[in-house]
């Protein structure tokens, strides 16, 4: 077994996720005192962008012919002055909604989820979609910079974010898949046949390059192929139009507390003066099985960390395969990488689905994508406070038993 914390081997049990089955464990501190709510702040530009696991290696971005890519410039230049090809022109240049053409994305909107991604106010996956997940971003980076705006996208806060984020930065390229890309290794999706996970010897992978490289450009599966509708994403030397969300890195101790909400499925991420740094879509518990309440410390971060099915400990499953182990791999149940909160058996971790956080439940767990919890996880240390506020809302329309 693995040593705690450097690695971890993720016991099921409430939310069917536990760092440990030390008995020292069960037994937490008292809470210590809510942490104040999130105060407004305009921050100052970031300086520099250094790519996170998963994000994009800048020099695979000297791509062909990008000034010749109409798809390229017209979600580049997307804004309320130009209207880019095949999509409305938004009804006044205060606000915009998603057209209601049957394109599969907005390019205004892609451009925004990009630009919000790297101001640190993530929409969890880049769709070109004016859904939740966008909506709360959107509204969270408005009240964090003091922008008084509708509940659109509008003319001002494109202004701000393409100030703070450099205007000069396109948000779309062109990627030419290499050879390693279409290699793998790739495993077939069992979904959450955890007996299936658990024979899976080199760890639950990727199915297919294209959702490998949906993951690697934060984005959903099914905006990258309606960029490149005539692309063989198994073909090596295939040019790309890919997307440029990657945030600034965290340093280690950059975020002092956690704000989990239940009834917004978030997290945000404050400094020590307790301004708002970075905000994150987020799958809070369940209604059978919610997540705690009040205020709980980070003990430590795991990478990669392999996963064990504990029938003794749950109450749903494959009971009668036994305790079962699932190797790290991306599609992990919970995904690149742990969390360790001192509430037993709970933690913040990543995700083998990332278009559906914010959308369906969780054993309680806090689940964001896998690029979100490894942002987050670069910024925490132990002992950092993670409030969890509110109450959940409603069950979503979709359902699930990730962890």
């Amino acid at each position: 077994m693995r040593s705690y914390p450097l690695a971890l081997i993720l016991t099921a049990a409430l939310c069917a996720c536990s760092p440990s089955d030390d008995p020292k464990a069960t037994k937490p501190p008292p809470p210590p005192a809510a942490p104040a709510p999130p105060k407004p702040v305009a921050l100052a530009p970031p300086t520099q962008v250094t790519p996170v696991a998963g994000g994009i290696d800048p020099t695979s971005l000297a791509a062909p012919s990008e000034s010749d890519n109409p798809t390229i410039v017209a979600i580049n230049a997307a804004d309320f002055t130009v209207t880019p090809p095949g999509a409305k022109s938004p009804k006044t240049a205060k606000s915009a909604k998603a057209t209601t053409t049957k394109a599969a994305f907005d390019p205004l909107l892609v451009r925004a989820e990009a630009l919000l991604a790297r101001a640190r106010f993530s929409p969890g996956v880049v769709d070109g979609k004016d859904g939740t997940n966008f909506k709360h971003a959107l509204a969270a980076y408005r009240t964090a910079r003091g922008i008084d705006a509708d509940g659109e996208l509008e003319a001002n806060t494109l202004k701000a974010l393409l100030a703070e984020t450099g205007a000069d930065r396109p948000v779309t390229h062109a990627y030419a898949i290499s050879a390693a890309d279409i290699a793998g290794p790739f495993a077939p999706d069992v979904g959450e046949d955890f007996v299936k996970l658990a024979a899976q010897t080199e760890g639950p992978r990727f199915a297919t390059p294209l959702e490998a490289l949906a993951e690697r450009f934060h984005m959903s599966q099914s905006l990258l192929t309606a960029l490149n509708p005539d692309v063989d994403f198994k073909t090596a030397g295939a040019n790309l139009v890919v997307v440029d969300a990657e945030p600034p890195a965290f340093q280690k101790g950059d975020v002092a507390s956690v704000q989990i909400s239940k009834a917004d499925a978030s997290a945000t991420a404050m400094n020590k003066a307790g301004e708002v740094i970075a905000f994150y879509p987020a799958t809070v518990g369940s209604t059978d099985r919610p997540s705690p309440s009040g205020v709980h410390k980070v003990n430590g971060v795991a990478h990669n960390p392999d996963y064990t099915y504990d029938p003794k400990k749950l109450a749903w499953g494959p009971r009668a395969a036994g305790k079962l182990t699932v190797k790290a791999g991306p599609n992990n149940p919970v995904g690149t990488v742990w969390i360790d909160l001192n509430a037993p058996s709970y933690g913040i971790h990543g995700s083998p689905d990332p278009d559906k956080i914010g959308k369906t439940g969780s054993h309680g767990c806090v689940r964001l994508t896998n690029w979100d919890a490894e942002a987050l996880a670069a910024g925490v240390k132990p002992g950092v406070q993670v409030a969890f506020v509110g109450i959940r809302k409603a069950a979503a329309k979709t359902s699930s038993h990730r962890v």
